[in-house]
């Protein structure tokens, strides 16, 4: 039987185990370790959730990985790269791959009655995945594009419209100027918003056959390949295996492949995301450092007011260690209850937001409209682990204090 936690265990299940002084004491303590641990519990979920969100933003318009012409670095250029069967094969040859698309750009300008807007007209093939804009509508409807035939439709963002006034329906007039000027009229099939401003600026999403009609190319021939791949966490390897299979490769127009990761097309956002990592460690430290000196300065009043306690089981023949190790689980069982609350706490908070939003942000600056958050059960895991050992590493020092209490002088506290 472990004696020092049987007693321990007595002190805290003990209805009268909190004396006059230190029961707020004993209280404070609790409620440091529960807000600390509360308020870690919300910040990282909201800081992954964020971070996640962007990521899933950037990668909704560009895909994972984009395969161009070595020529056209992040840039919106004409400079095509055969997209036929012979590429897609290799691709698609990749467990991680999970799917290939094509796409194909083309800048221009929008010109209505009374204003104009330089925008980028992104042409897809049928083979693209149009869920994301999907989940991001708001009125109208997202068109079947294809490669073959032009529909004459476009999908712009909330952005565009409101700043040319348009909606669905709205005919609009598109120019591009490679030594000479060319129009294209089209219509508005839907407008959806991503608050993502940095594409909803800029993109229109059309078919592939009438980009590749404006550019000039060949059926086979786009801007590029988008690679979308079964999980975030391959990036870094299928940017290298993708890399080293396109290697040195042309295709039979002569031009050369090049392969870069969504990190690298977008090297300012991710180094943005990055920088919130600084963030997340701060906090933890501060959270943990407020639940450890809580914790420290309840012990030490519970060990001052427990002195005739310590006395009385030294007299009896208890040693040093053993009202150590006592304190130190009735700590333990303390510091728990204050976790249970702090988990309580805080993934209420974070449900209250995801279901229902309560927190806004200014889209403008944060790229969405309310706070995000994630739940990550192994995040919480070790959230709670972390603030458990984090606290008692804190009052190891503070135990030694039993090992100058002498039983003759405790009496006197009788």
């Amino acid at each position: 039987m472990n004696l020092p936690r049987f007693i321990a265990l007595r002190l805290f299940l003990h209805s009268d185990a909190g004396k006059r002084v230190s029961r707020p004491a004993v209280l404070i303590a609790t409620v440091g370790v529960a807000v600390g641990l509360a308020v870690m519990i919300v910040s990282v979920s909201v800081i992954i959730g964020f971070k996640r969100q962007v990521r899933d933003m950037v990668v909704g318009f560009g895909s994972h990985i984009q395969v161009a012409n070595v020529r056209a670095p992040r840039s919106y250029e004409a400079r095509p790269v055969e997209a036929g069967d012979s590429i897609f094969h290799i691709l698609k040859g990749f467990a991680y791959v999970k799917r290939v698309q094509r796409y194909s750009t083309k800048p221009g300008m929008i010109k209505t009655a009374d204003a104009f807007l330089g925008m980028v007209l992104k042409g897809v093939g049928p083979e693209y995945d149009l869920d994301f804009f999907r989940r991001h509508l708001l009125e109208g409807e997202v068109p079947q594009f294809g490669d073959t035939v032009s529909t004459g439709r476009v999908l712009l963002s909330c952005a565009i419209a409101d700043k040319l006034k348009l909606k669905v329906g709205d005919k609009i007039d598109t120019y591009y100027i490679e030594g000479e000027v060319r129009a294209r009229r089209l219509e508005v099939a839907g407008i959806y918003r991503t608050n993502f401003s940095d594409y909803d600026n800029l993109f229109l999403l059309t078919d592939l056959y009438t980009v590749n009609r404006l550019n000039g190319w060949q059926k086979d021939q786009a801007s590029g390949l988008e690679v979308a791949l079964e999980r975030y966490g391959d990036l870094e390897e299928a940017t290298y295996g993708l890399g080293m299979a396109l290697y040195d490769t042309t295709d039979r127009y002569g031009e050369e492949y090049c392969v870069r990761n969504v990190e690298q097309l977008n090297p300012q956002i991710f180094a943005w995301l990055g920088i919130l990592n600084v963030n997340i460690w701060v906090i933890l430290i501060l959270m943990a450092g407020v639940a450890g000196f809580t914790m420290v300065s309840g012990l030490l009043i519970i060990i001052i007011e427990r002195t005739s306690m310590i006395g009385t089981l030294k007299s009896l023949g208890a040693g040093n260690t053993l009202v150590r190790r006592t304190f130190l689980w009735l700590a333990c069982f303390l510091i728990g209850r204050g976790m249970v609350w702090g988990d309580i706490v805080g993934v209420a908070l974070c449900l209250v937001q995801r279901y229902t939003g309560l927190f806004r942000l200014d889209p403008e600056t944060y790229y969405m409209d309310a706070v995000p958050v994630s739940l990550n059960i192994w995040a919480l895991l070790l959230l709670n682990i972390g603030t458990l050992l984090v606290s008692l590493l804190m009052l190891v020092g503070p135990s030694f204090l039993v090992a100058h209490i002498r039983p003759a002088t405790s009496m006197r506290y009788e």
